[in-house]
């Protein structure tokens, strides 16, 4: 059996290669691709941002996917739900080796043994892909009966990284007034999210009309353009949460500039978290005194866990009939044409992009 993957040979340099695959190893499974996610960090990954990779590696780390073949002894998926060949499923993209500090007494991502690519050549988890080999300790969840995999894939490692972020950081309290920096997939997760813990506002920065039309769909009360200066901005959010202040920034926007402009924003005893800025190598200033005379709390996460995934595909499933989720998937595109699928991403055309492998 063999199947197609788009490859990344070196920075801006992709490639659709024609690969064997293999059974599944004891304890592992054998996915059939159905939706393989566009993810932000891809646009990193490929133009050279996050840093040297070790190239040739299959892009994609989103994925949903059929069961076609399970390793020996592999009966339920990782919360013990019985799983067999057909079943739908969702993974998360990393191993955790289980016997290492971060594993088993921090408990937390990413585990000091992690791989995060496998060469191109050998069995790999890539979703830019017809199939996904997924190694024995890389987690995978069956997907809930009647759950569409579009609604599932709409948000992609986004809604897990908002989990993992309020998990680590702290979640959005009842009547909190929220400023989400950035409406890609994961400020939308982070508006999603927010919404259903109850804040009293959510406000919406960003450029893409698109974009901050679907943030309104899943609970944004308000938006800001990011045409306007920055003092323009500033008011424009102050008019909107009025005297309390805003209480948690949640940074999606994955470009330095929006730091500064975070700290400005979280009003007196707040938090800012970080959740888009991983990729973003490079400094900004602020002012220490800033932080103390607010009282702030500034946290990042990244590496969603496990559980994250678990708990933001059921979340998803929940939701599917309430919100447009499925609708947030703007742009498909076949393995073929995963550069044309990066570049959408990139510069905001897309709100959601997809390779589907049967195109």
């Amino acid at each position: 059996m063999r199947g197609k993957a788009t490859v990344l040979v070196k920075p801006n340099q992709l490639e659709t290669w024609d690969l064997p695959i293999s059974d599944p190893e004891p304890g592992g499974a054998l996915v059939r691709t159905l939706v393989g996610g566009v993810c932000g960090s891809d646009v990193h990954i490929a133009n050279g941002e996050a840093g040297v990779m070790p190239f040739p590696i299959i892009l994609g780390h989103e994925g949903v996917g059929k069961i076609e073949k399970l390793g020996e002894g592999v009966e339920t998926d990782y919360a013990g739900v019985p799983v067999v060949v057909g079943d739908l499923v969702v993974w998360s993209p990393i191993p955790l080796c289980g016997r290492c500090y971060s594993c088993t007494v921090l408990q937390q991502t990413p585990c000091e043994n992690t791989q995060y690519f496998e060469h191109a050549n050998r069995p790999n988890w890539g979703s830019y892909s017809d199939f996904a080999w997924l190694p024995r300790g890389m987690s995978f969840f069956r997907v809930p009966d009647g759950a569409d995999p579009l609604a599932i894939a709409s948000l992609g490692c986004a809604l897990p990284t908002v989990l993992r972020g309020f998990d680590r950081c702290g979640p959005v309290q009842l009547n909190d007034n929220v400023v989400v920096q950035g409406a890609g997939p994961v400020g939308l997760s982070a508006v999603l999210v927010a919404s259903q813990m109850g804040a009293r506002s959510i406000t919406v920065i960003d450029k893409a009309p698109a974009r901050l039309e679907a943030a309104k769909k899943l609970g944004a009360t308000g938006v800001v353009s990011l045409d306007l200066p920055v003092e323009e901005r500033a008011r424009a959010i102050a008019d909107i949460v009025g005297p309390a202040g805003v209480d948690v920034v949640i940074e999606c926007a994955g470009v330095l500039p929006a730091f500064p402009e975070g700290v400005d924003l979280t009003g007196p005893h707040g938090r800012y978290i970080i959740l888009g800025l991983w990729g973003a190598i490079g400094t900004q200033p602020i002012s220490p005194r800033d932080l103390t005379v607010k009282n702030l709390t500034i946290a990042g996460a990244a590496f969603p866990a496990p559980r994250n995934y678990y708990h933001g595909m059921h979340l998803a499933a929940r939701l599917q009939d309430k919100v447009p989720l499925a609708s947030l998937i703007s742009h498909r595109f076949s393995i073929d044409d995963a550069t044309a699928a990066l570049e959408v991403t990139r510069n905001g055309t897309a709100t959601k992009a997809i390779i589907d492998p049967s195109l």
